[in-house]
């Protein structure tokens, strides 16, 4: 037992506490000193997983055996609490002094945060305190609280806290260990006492598959397995929502899982399907984060909602929200600190998908429109700048004013448009996707056009096509010249997919709607669409009438670049129907033209072709130069899909000669193919490789 003498000296170096006081209440206190607090709360029967978060705190412990702080940070029904009552009681054994736990109320919606005076009040009766000696000065309770827990191995759990000053008074003076679950990031404790941080991530499928058994049983999960990966995927690894699914399928035995799966599909009622009722009810938990917002942070937090892709950039989130840089950065940071946001905000934002679901509730649809408006307008004008600087040969397009609260970013060379595109390309294209639904057909045509090139050369071409097909029916919509465009777009778009008859049909629709609106140059582009699409189907001498026609308009109209991306096609297809002379006739001028005009993309085309051409004469040393040289050429531009095609042709022209140079290029080009979901073209270059090995 400890000396009524210690505690007083104790006391007083730590609170100021008058001495006669202080031998008075531990008089009184000494005599129950024996009584060991055991204030943890029942642990949750559910707790799977956690094994890096546990040796986490083990670690953090061990380590510093005095003062431990870990701030438990994460999201509201990520489980903070649920893993801080865990480890506690799986340590009981190194806390002999006992434990005291408190709700701090950090983020309760209908009670105010507990006053730090009130929290050491509840711990000095539990370490014996009688009332009627209680200090009435908040400062004299917390230096006898401190005078208490002085060496003694205890554990002080402060869930739900606020933030740092509401735990600060509520740390022991000099042991005892302090586990501290909060949504804010606790940086105060982080870098004034060495808190340690340990961050409560969403529960991976692994764990999220085995609370769902240890609720409902393996023989359930069995029997509906489809459903239970629903139900998984739409839960999102939030603890909170898994148990609450899993609780309504245990009150509702008959309901079948795929009935809930289907209740939390619709993302429209996702939300009230993960109703528990009470505070147990995922939207009121996350409430609680929201309303302690300042109304600036709480506007950022709703249109940060709205956003369509899956991860938000920068760029989106300035434009979501019309700030500047400073007071956008200044939100961002706030709504972190409660662990509603995540990521480096110098480059994206991330909200768990449940959170973000629930931030897009609470914007207004005014709010929600203005917002995608000023995104749709930033987006068109720099994704069109940017086009612009990768494929300068591209046609300009008319684009509406930009509203004064956008940001754009300079660019001014290419290798920072590239960075912007790869960085922005899948939220563009939901953007694009959203903005057909709301009808916006300016924009969604705008934003098909401007992103195709760098769609094409990267090789995402199931985004391509699925842009002009929305695109195509927008041009309806729109004046009649873009349809042409549109049709030809979404022709060349199906052929890159294997779609040939879907490509010769749009292609002749874009065909007709050229001669309708006497669109010479509209009709040269489209016939070499529509000859691509020919070549697919087996009718390479359509296609050469079509490439030849292109040209003979090109001529007339002083369209060079065109026309000499025109004759090698004429070439290409001169060269599949066997006539390979005049075939490298029409491709070697071709090569000069695009080397001339400093035309790179027309220059790795034609040398494609040359390679081509020199396999069919039987000079196969030829070949594999012209192909190496138009594939460092597309590796330079960035661009994948011919980089594929022209590997796939070294790897024929290299068999003969050089075996594992043509295994080499195979399977590289087996691996682009892969990567753009080519599956017929990459099992193609497969079975050549099977062929390969099997001799």
């Amino acid at each position: 037992m400890t000396g009524a003498s210690e505690i007083r000296n104790k006391a007083q170096s730590i609170s100021g506490v008058q001495a006669g006081y202080v031998d008075t209440v531990i008089q009184h206190i000494a005599p129950h000193n024996r009584a060991i607090p055991r204030q943890l709360p029942l642990p949750s029967a559910d707790f799977i997983g956690r094994e890096t978060e546990l040796h986490q705190l083990t670690v953090a412990h061990d380590t510093s055996p005095t003062v431990v702080i870990s701030a438990l940070g994460g999201v509201g029904g990520i489980g903070k609490t649920w893993l801080a009552l865990h480890w506690a009681y799986r340590n009981l054994d190194r806390f002999p002094d006992g434990q005291l736990f408190v709700d701090l109320r950090g983020f309760d919606q209908h009670e105010k945060p507990m006053p730090p005076h009130e929290a050491v009040r509840g711990f000095l009766d539990a370490l014996g305190v009688p009332p009627d000696d209680m200090p009435q000065d908040p400062a004299a309770q917390i230096g006898l609280y401190r005078t208490l827990t002085a060496d003694k191995r205890i554990l002080i759990v402060l869930d739900n806290a606020r933030d740092s000053e509401q735990v600060e008074p509520l740390l022991p003076g000099a042991s005892g260990t302090v586990l501290i679950t909060s949504r804010d990031r606790m940086d105060a404790l982080v870098t004034g006492y060495h808190a340690r941080p340990v961050a409560v991530t969403a529960l991976d499928d692994a764990a999220a598959r085995d609370l769902l058994t240890q609720r409902l049983g393996a023989q359930r999960l069995a029997d509906e397995p489809d459903a239970v990966d629903e139900l998984i995927r739409w839960c999102a690894g939030l603890p909170l929502a898994l148990s609450i699914v899993a609780g309504q399928a245990q009150i509702n035995v008959d309901i079948p899982l795929a009935t809930l799966a289907e209740e939390l599909r619709d993302a429209s009622s996702r939300l009230s399907a993960l109703d528990g009722g009470g505070k147990t009810a995922l939207q009121a938990v996350l409430s609680w984060s929201y309303h302690a917002l300042t109304p600036q942070d709480a506007r950022v937090f709703r249109l940060l909602g709205t956003a369509p892709g899956a991860d938000i950039s920068r760029f989106e989130a300035a434009n979501l929200t019309g700030l500047s840089k400073q007071l956008l950065s200044t939100s961002l940071q706030a709504l972190a600190r409660v662990s509603l946001v995540q990521g480096h905000f110098t480059t994206s934002v991330r909200l768990h998908d449940l959170v973000r679901l629930y931030a897009a509730s609470l914007a207004t649809p005014e709010e929600t429109t203005d917002a995608l408006l000023r995104l749709a307008a930033a987006s068109s004008h720099t994704s069109h700048a940017a086009d612009r600087l990768i494929a300068a040969h591209h046609q300009e397009i008319t684009l509406g004013e930009l509203p004064p609260d956008c940001t754009l970013p300079d660019l001014k060379q290419e290798n920072q448009a590239w960075h912007w595109l790869v960085t922005e390309r899948a939220n563009v294209m939901a953007l694009q996707q959203e903005a057909f639904k709301r009808g916006w057909f300016a924009t969604v045509w705008a934003l098909a056009w401007t992103m195709t090139t760098f769609n094409l050369r990267q090789g995402h071409l199931h985004d391509n096509f699925t842009a002009w097909v929305s695109g195509v029916e927008a041009a309806k919509h729109l004046d009649k010249d873009l349809r042409t465009r549109a049709y030809r777009h979404l022709s060349r778009a199906c052929s890159d997919l294997s779609r040939y008859e879907d490509a010769y049909h749009y292609g002749l629709e874009g065909l007709a709607w050229a001669r309708e609106c006497g669109d010479e140059l509209g009709e040269a582009h489209t016939r070499r669409a529509v000859a691509r699409a020919c070549e697919r189907r087996g009718d390479d001498e359509e296609a050469l009438k079509h490439s030849i026609r292109a040209l003979e308009l090109y001529d007339r109209l002083g369209q060079a670049l065109s026309g000499s991306h025109a004759l090698d096609e004429i070439g290409w297809y001169t060269a599949k129907l066997g006539r390979f002379e005049e075939a490298r006739t029409r491709s070697t001028a071709a090569l000069a033209q695009c080397r001339e005009r400093m035309d790179a993309s027309g220059e790795a085309k034609a040398l494609m072709t040359l390679g081509f051409i020199a396999n069919g004469i039987g000079d196969p040393v030829a070949a594999i130069r012209q192909y190496e040289e138009s594939q460092a050429i597309s590796q330079r531009l960035g661009d994948a899909k011919s980089e594929a095609r022209v590997l796939d042709h070294l790897g024929d022209a290299a068999v003969a000669i050089d075996p594992a140079k043509a295994v080499q290029a195979w399977e590289r080009a087996a691996e682009l193919y892969r990567a753009q979901r080519l599956a017929s073209e990459a099992d193609a270059v497969r079975e050549k490789l099977a062929d390969r090995s099997g001799k």
